[in-house]
């Protein structure tokens, strides 16, 4: 059997559907019609041990609402037609790397991304449009998505649509906010790891928004920490109230109860062995408690140095840390260190053997990072302040070292100057351990006299892709000025197996056309000239890579994934996942080529429609071919084939 394979980005309405089918499937019935699927809402409540009570109608709840919540699901739900372009000349390493970089409306690129990376991120960092009043913002339009972006950046023939600043004097300027965000933050939960983590900076303009809006979509009990970020060095003298906020936030959520910090590596240069004990190096540490005498009476005793037959008493309002029968014992054990004075205080002999762990807990406030030091970072890369208040790439690396390791993946799909870039390269080359990035920015256009604009640098994205080659250069050696000319071939380097390259995409129309129904707003007449177009429906003036990697994106495979070329019976294929996904782009089948394939057993194999020429009969011995070949075989291990 053939299948076509849908050209749309995952249904997440039908995948949510999927998921609570899968664990309550008997709340599943038929519609009154008789024909559509419902859900028994008082046989799932029932399941889950949920009461029916009178209050079961009210409308009042503790939540979130604001107007166009409602809209802002139908988007989520709204499947995307796009694809992502591949751009060699924009790239370093293309065919080697597994980074990348896409320039487009991150809300499409999520949609795109969501069958191939589902699950699998394992720590996802933004920094948002803070809400200001001046800051870019995208458009708050749900009947317009990619087509809105098309216009926007240039790349379709309709009156372009400008993307506008949200001032604070519109009535709708939390509103328009929480429009953008939830869709976004929505989509970017699916692709979170089950030890997944999402880290947001954000300023008080809307951290209590954000707060709540986190909390509806990854789970209040999810929530990490609100950290604390003294992102400015030195006080602010231009304040109109002369109080000078030093400070911004990040928030950080996790997929599930299953995600953890490092922590910070202990500080053990305080152990040390002077009396040679035989169970190792050991740092003294106090003793006392938190407890006063009327909270923990059993821990306000006291204690007696065998020796010297001294007394030692705790302060009344702290106590000791340990039981009066545990005390006893470290005495005899030689684990207390009593005073040579009498006005000193007893403290344990602490080994550093039975620390459990090396680390320490990662603190809440961050005060050893700067905005100032965002600044130096892109001065040293460009000779130039070509961004304003760049995050500093020290304090994304920060939470890449706490929260990932090799082979991990990094996503930020607001990434402005692209420090997280920066961010993720330094953290693998300090650890060794190879992490990824997938990054996307809005081509957002430089600001007309900028200095940027005046280095020649039209968009966010541009700027931001020659930042991540110049990262690339200063750590090969290379020459670290401008590379937008070509791709570069990256010098040998002594850490061989760190991955210093990205492929670049950009977000754009699908190659194949769309069916559109008169629902569509399609009229007659165009209707016949889709029908024309629908005989073949590959647009003629894409590349095969174009093709190739928009079958990639929709049959649910990375667009970082390596690609190899093969060559079966007298025709070239394309190799995915070591030979899990082959797909032919050969403009003829022949019974050769389906042998081939059959004999190299892939779990899938997509090839174009049209290549079969109208061979009816050649169509169905390739379905009898596969179908003998997964004769016998379990489910999981058949032979998928596909046609586009």
């Amino acid at each position: 059997m053939i299948t076509k394979l849908p050209l749309t980005s995952m249904n997440v309405e039908q995948h949510r559907r999927d998921e609570l089918r899968a664990l309550f499937p008997s709340v599943f019935t038929l519609a009154s019609d008789g024909e559509n699927e419902a859900i028994d809402f008082e046989k799932l409540k029932a399941e889950l041990g949920l009461p029916t009570d009178a209050f079961e109608n009210r409308r009042e709840r503790y939540g979130m609402d604001w107007p166009g919540k409602k809209d802002c699901l139908r988007l989520i739900q709204k499947p995307s037609y796009g694809t992502l372009r591949p751009q060699r000349e924009q790239s370093v390493e293309f065919d080697s790397t597994s980074n990348v970089f896409v320039e487009g409306d991150n809300l499409e690129v999520l949609k795109l991304l969501q069958k191939s990376l589902y699950g699998s991120i394992k720590l996802i960092y933004i920094d948002p449009p803070y809400n200001t009043g001046n800051e870019f913002l995208y458009p708050d339009r749900f009947t317009e998505s990619l087509e809105t972006y098309l216009e926007y950046a240039g790349l379709s023939d309709s009156e372009g649509k400008k993307f506008s600043t949200n001032g604070s004097s519109e009535g709708r300027f939390h509103t328009r906010w929480l429009n953008m965000m939830y869709p976004r933050l929505f989509l970017a939960r699916n692709l979170l790891a089950e030890d997944g983590v999402i880290v947001i900076s954000i300023d008080d303009n809307e951290v209590k928004s954000l707060r709540l809006l986190c909390d509806e979509i990854f789970g209040e009990e999810n929530f990490i920490a609100q950290f604390v970020w003294k992102c400015r060095q030195f006080t602010d003298s231009r304040s109109n109230t002369n109080v000078s906020t030093d400070h911004e936030y990040l928030l950080a959520y996790a997929r599930s109860d299953a995600a953890r910090f490092r922590g910070r590596e202990r500080d053990e240069t305080k152990y040390s062995n002077p009396d040679e004990d035989s169970r190792g190096d050991w740092m003294s540490r106090s003793m006392l408690g938190l407890a006063t005498r009327d909270q923990r009476p059993n821990l306000h005793y006291d204690i007696t140095d065998p020796e010297t037959e001294l007394t030692y008493s705790p302060p009344e309002t702290t106590g000791w840390r340990y039981s009066r029968a545990r005390m006893e014992q470290m005495i005899v054990e030689g684990r207390v260190l009593f005073p040579a004075k009498l006005n000193g205080r007893p403290r344990e002999k602490k080994f550093r053997s039975e620390l459990v762990s090396q680390f320490t807990s990662f603190p809440s406030v961050i005060s050893d990072i700067y905005t100032s030091d965002g600044t130096s970072a892109v001065r040293d890369l460009f000779g130039a302040q070509v961004f304003d208040f760049p995050k500093p790439p020290a304090l994304m690396k920060l939470f890449v070292q706490q929260l990932t390791s090799a082979g991990d993946t990094v996503l930020d799909f607001f990434a402005g100057s692209c420090a997280t870039a920066e961010a993720v390269l330094q953290a693998s080359r300090e650890d060794g351990l190879d992490r990824k990035f997938i990054l996307v920015q809005l081509p957002e256009p430089c600001q007309e006299k900028s200095e940027a604009s005046r280095q020649g640098y039209k968009t966010i994205s541009e700027l931001g892709r020659e930042r991540i080659r110049r990262v690339i250069g200063k750590m090969t050696d290379n020459n670290t000025g401008d590379t937008e000319s070509g791709q570069q071939k990256l010098a040998e380097i002594s850490y061989d197996d760190m991955d210093l390259g990205f492929r670049a995409f950009r977000l754009d129309k699908s190659n194949f056309a769309r069916w559109q129904s008169e629902s569509d707003g399609v009229d007659q007449e165009a209707l016949t000239r889709q029908l024309e177009l629908y005989v073949d429906h590959v647009d003629p003036n894409s590349s095969q890579e174009e093709i190739l990697f928009e079958i990639l994106l929709k049959a649910g495979f990375s667009p970082a994934g390596l690609v190899s070329q093969l060559t079966l019976g007298k025709g070239s294929v394309y190799s995915i996942a070591d030979g899990g996904l082959l797909i032919c782009l050969e403009d003829e089948i022949t019974r050769e080529l389906i042998d081939a394939v059959a004999e190299a057993e892939p779990m899938q194999f997509i090839c174009l429609d049209r290549a079969f020429k109208g061979n009816d009969q050649l169509k169905a011995n390739a379905v009898q071919t596969f179908a003998a070949r997964n004769q016998g075989r379990q489910k999981a291990e058949q032979i998928i084939f596909r046609t586009v």
